[in-house]
């Protein structure tokens, strides 16, 4: 009889995750607020950076067709030198800038030259970089972060239901069982927003050094173009 009355109580309590919520006092409350917002801008992070990697290689490929088209470095430049360039664009424009600054000083200095068309385009480069890596560092501390932000929670539910045992002095399930329920709560919350953030974080930051490598590369072409240019020009 006395089961009976305890597993009634225990089905007539709402364990809806609405409930749960409104149940938990201000600290879970507080957990579990801050863990739903982190999980929604950590996707809005997500979405925006898949987008942008993914315009990031488009605009890479189309530049690259562009370049070794056969087109003179001139006329590249007089196209991309009038729009907003982002990407290998970016460092093209900034690389033939200070080389047409060269020309007009009368720069003799090949090595010179050299030295600040590579600061350029390291520049340039970090530039991008910072662009691609903005807000993953976000994404990192969440997923470190917020399984044990949703642990707190849990500690601190666990803690009020043993008060809620302490004052009514009754180990009755309708007693433990919703402070457990919401504590529970707050670490599933915690996992949910921790887990897609690892797993993002970690795919989005390979993704990114890829493009930052084809920058870095593209660096490297671009300036041995330019080198070779300086050596003839030398010999003439």
């Amino acid at each position: 009889m006395e089961t009976m009355e305890i597993l009634s109580q225990t089905t007539e309590a709402d364990f809806s995750l609405f409930a749960l919520f409104m149940q938990a006092d201000w600290v879970v409350k507080s957990v579990i607020l801050g863990l739903l917002a982190a999980s929604i801008w950590s996707w809005g992070i997500i979405i925006d950076k898949i987008l942008l990697y993914n315009r990031a290689n488009r605009e890479i490929k189309s530049f690259e067709q562009s370049f070794w088209s056969g087109q003179s470095l001139e006329e590249l430049y007089n196209i991309l030198s009038q729009t907003y360039t982002k990407g290998q664009a970016s460092l093209f424009v900034a690389a033939m800038k200070e080389w047409k600054r060269s020309h007009e000083q009368r720069a003799s200095s090949t090595i010179g030259i050299l030295s600040r068309l590579e600061k350029v385009l390291d520049v340039a480069i970090t530039r991008e970089s910072d662009i691609l890596e903005k807000r993953l560092g976000f994404l990192a501390s969440l997923a470190s972060a917020g399984v044990f932000i949703g642990l707190f929670g849990t500690v601190w539910g666990i803690m009020n239901a043993f008060q809620s045992i302490a004052i009514s002095k009754s180990t009755n399930l309708a007693v433990v069982a919703p402070g457990i329920a919401e504590a529970l709560f707050a670490t599933a919350l915690g996992l949910l927003a921790a887990i897609p953030a690892n797993i993002a974080y970690n795919k989005l930051s390979a993704d990114s050094e890829k493009i930052i490598e084809k920058l870095e590369n593209f660096a490297d072409e671009f300036l041995t173009i330019l080198s070779r240019q300086l050596e003839a020009r030398g010999q003439n």
